[in-house]
């Protein structure tokens, strides 16, 4: 009798565990996501400034620029373009980066913004709005720096 009773209340449990994961992940599926474009900017920065500042204190760059909620700030990097290339997801990613940085700022265009690209070429100094998702920092493992990455991009100049 106490098995039946135990084993009720697991089955309770398991269901309400299974109808309450599904509310949470159908809220944020839901939920609207964020339009970069019409938000204004927290920070104007270059590309050399930004991965410096994640270079020379990780931690403190961390507080600043990154959040666990998924909101991290908006910023407009500028830089010189030194690679163009395409995600696997057919998304447009242009790199800013100086010749003598360390780590550049990696800018992963949307497919509805990806038309931007066209209008630039390498070695052109251009502004680019995006979310931060990533900072530079140096991978001891692989022994490489690592570029910072905005999500989100277009070009705004």
């Amino acid at each position: 009798m106490k098995r039946k009773k135990l084993f009720q209340k697991m089955f309770i449990m398991t269901i309400a565990g299974i109808f309450m994961g599904g509310c949470v992940g159908l809220q944020s599926y839901l939920l609207p996501d964020r339009d970069v474009q019409k938000l204004s900017a927290d920070y104007q920065v270059t590309a050399s400034e930004l991965t410096s500042e994640f270079l020379d204190d990780l931690d403190k760059a961390r507080l600043k620029y990154l959040s666990d909620d998924g909101e991290s700030e908006i910023l407009e990097v500028t830089g010189s373009v030194s690679r163009i290339s395409e995600n696997f997801k057919g998304e447009k990613v242009v790199l800013l980066k100086n010749d003598d940085d360390k780590a550049g700022v990696n800018c992963t265009f949307t497919h509805e913004t990806n038309h931007s690209v066209n209008a630039i070429e390498v070695g052109d100094l251009v502004t680019i709005k995006g979310e931060i998702v990533s900072g530079a920092y140096y991978d001891e493992d692989l022994e490489i720096f690592v570029n910072a990455s905005l999500n989100k991009c277009d070009i705004i100049n």
